[in-house]
């Protein structure tokens, strides 16, 4: 481990989404036009990345829509 990052090499888990796919998810977020079920389809990530992608983005805590 030492070796690795006195070569710069020690990194972790990249990202799943790069900064403009996070960008544009929160968009479609605020918009309110898709859950984050779709989201996640759509961006091919789990719902939890939607709503940590959500919170990081300064948006109240993200709640699950209800059906009536």
């Amino acid at each position: 481990m030492k070796v690795a990052k006195a070569k710069g090499r020690l990194r972790g888990k990249q990202p799943k989404l790069k900064p403009a796919q996070e960008a544009h998810l929160v968009e479609l977020w605020r918009a309110g036009k898709h859950t984050s079920a779709e989201l996640a389809e759509l961006f091919s990530v789990a719902r939890s990345t939607v709503y940590r992608a959500v919170q990081r983005a300064g948006e109240p805590k993200a709640v699950r829509a209800r059906k009536a």
